[in-house]
């Protein structure tokens, strides 16, 4: 009678490896908030990390290939008056990114290709509608330029960015300051996880709650929750006893956990992040020196253990790299980046495989970079599933980057830095060049018109 003892996956021998010292970025001051939100954001064409700044808040953004020591005079993005909280890459445009801070404001700037050579001090847009300090930043998956964002007032805002404007203000809500915000895969709904213990399903249009759960962990200390394949929710909080623990739920069936397992008695919170193509979610702790990952399949205990990958050095911070951006070639499924005291180091988890050749189970259709609905649309009522490419010849952008567009009419009520950044621009001065040469042109006829006209 044959029995199996070992669960067979594909997954079950991912490894993770960190880069040789020559390929990390060194010499950053890391920021020394005591914040937990993950004080990085990568894309394909760029690092952005929070570092420290004396007076107001600033981060750092490179592009992927400049490795090695970073230079104390590189120039960062510090328009914020207060220290920088979080930070996100538009996942529509890699040349797009937003930040919330301590000053209560959000911004959102665009990175020049080839970064940055002078500091950045000036926003493309200014968001302005929160009375307290903005800790949360999620950008929509498949709308185009809808950002939510979530501050310590306990409020959650959606925004539609191009306009500059407020749209959705979830204010009625929660009754104290919430962990964790974040959307589905198509963007319908919004999981919010908060300090008075409720877990909650919202509408994000509506703003009303679709399904709650009261203290999914019995601990006092803070839960973060994501979205997981077939709508099921995994969050990860701690015990009575301070033990930490990570749970699967189903919305419809909130009554108990489909699972419920306690790790370590580690104090850091667990920062998730799930990928949907292989159904392996990270569990990344704020102050841990390892990474646990495992598996989430339908079956029992549903969320399987995989292994872990350990070092000596604590992440102060971690960012997961986009599908688009692995190295498909080398069986690369996730690229985190690691945030250190003073150094961001790159740690590829890879799956050993013995051929080269693109391993099409590892790499099913993937979200690509172009949005399914636009921001309006979307605020209308209209859902759109992601836009999926295949990554079997490496991501290749067949259509270009969505161009970021600020509603011109809209310009004067946005703020006026986006007013100086449109003037900067070439363009904007070679139109102004030109209405001068026209108005010159006319001023010339009129003179002649009426000069012929005397004469006869």
């Amino acid at each position: 009678m044959s029995r199996r003892v070992v669960r067979t996956s594909k997954f079950r021998h991912v490894f993770g490896q960190a880069v040789k010292a020559d390929q990390c970025y060194d010499d950053i001051r890391i920021s020394q908030m005591t914040w937990d939100s993950n004080f990085c954001s990568v894309n394909p064409k760029f690092v952005a990390m929070i570092v420290d700044a004396s007076g107001g808040g600033a981060f750092m953004v490179l592009p992927l290939s400049k490795t090695g020591r970073i230079d104390m005079s590189y120039p960062t993005v510090c328009g914020h008056t207060g220290p920088v909280l979080d930070i996100e890459f538009c996942p529509h445009n890699d040349n797009i990114i937003a930040s919330g801070s301590e000053d209560c404001s959000v911004m959102i700037w665009e990175i020049p290709d080839g970064g940055l050579t002078t500091s950045l001090t000036d926003p493309v847009v200014k968001l302005d509608g929160h009375s307290k300090r903005v800790g949360i930043l999620n950008w929509h998956p498949t709308a185009h330029n809808v950002l939510m964002s979530a501050a310590c007032d306990n409020v959650v805002i959606l925004w539609n960015v191009a306009r500059g404007e407020e749209v959705v203000r979830i204010d009625t809500v929660h009754t104290d300051l919430i962990y964790s915000a974040c959307w589905n895969r198509d963007g319908s709904r919004i999981l919010t996880a908060c300090k008075d213990k409720f877990l909650r399903v919202l509408d994000p249009r509506k703003g009303t709650v679709l399904f709650e759960k009261e203290k999914p962990h019995e601990g006092s200390r803070p839960i973060r929750a994501v979205f997981v394949s077939d709508g099921k929710i995994l969050t990860t909080g701690f015990s009575r006893m301070s033990e930490r623990q990570v749970a699967l739920w189903d919305p419809k069936n909130f009554g108990e956990p489909l699972t419920l397992q306690e790790l370590d008695t580690s104090s850091g919170v667990l920062l998730p992040f799930f990928d949907p193509d292989t159904g392996i979610v990270y569990l990344c702790g704020k102050g841990d020196s390892s990474i646990r990952y495992f598996e989430i399949t339908d079956e029992a205990p549903y969320v399987h253990y995989l292994s872990m990958y350990s070092s000596k050095e604590s992440q102060k911070g971690i960012g997961s790299m986009p599908k688009r951006g692995l190295e498909v070639n080398k069986c690369e499924i996730t690229r985190f980046y690691k945030l250190h005291e003073r150094k961001c180091e790159p740690i590829v988890m890879t799956v050993p495989r013995k051929s080269d050749l693109f391993q099409e189970d590892l790499y099913p259709d993937t979200i690509g970079p172009e949005p399914s609905v636009e921001a309006d649309e979307w605020f209308q009522g209209k859902d759109a599933p992601p836009i999926m490419i295949s990554l079997k010849d490496g991501f290749v952008a067949t259509t270009k980057a969505k161009e970021f567009k600020v509603h011109k009419s809209l310009l004067k009520t946005t703020t006026a830095s986006a007013g100086n950044q449109q003037d900067s621009s070439g363009e904007v001065q070679s139109l102004r060049k030109e209405v001068k040469d026209l108005k010159a042109a006319i001023e010339e006829l009129t003179k002649r018109v009426s000069e012929l006209e005397s004469k006869h």
